[in-house]
């Protein structure tokens, strides 16, 4: 991940078991769309967005879907 983001791999074991998915915390999206974090977890309680919960209760964007928000294809996803 060459922008510095601490993002989270979660194997999808249940569809392909080699397939990584990568989970953004609140503030990684955020600083993504320029809001504050607050921002992105008012957008998930809204749907607008899908909030994974981690086993300690914390919330987990896929990379995937805010990357489709901000209207980058892949791409541009793997120079970013």
């Amino acid at each position: 991940m060459s922008n510095g983001a601490k993002g989270i791999f979660l194997g999808m074991s249940i569809n392909r078991p080699t397939e990584q998915e990568v989970l953004l915390t609140p503030a990684e999206v955020a600083k993504m769309f320029r809001v504050d974090p607050k921002t992105v977890t008012r957008w998930a309680k809204a749907g607008k967005l899908t909030a994974i919960r981690t086993l300690g209760g914390h919330r987990r964007y896929r990379r995937s879907e805010v990357q489709a928000l901000l209207g980058i294809d892949a791409k541009e996803a793997r120079s970013v």
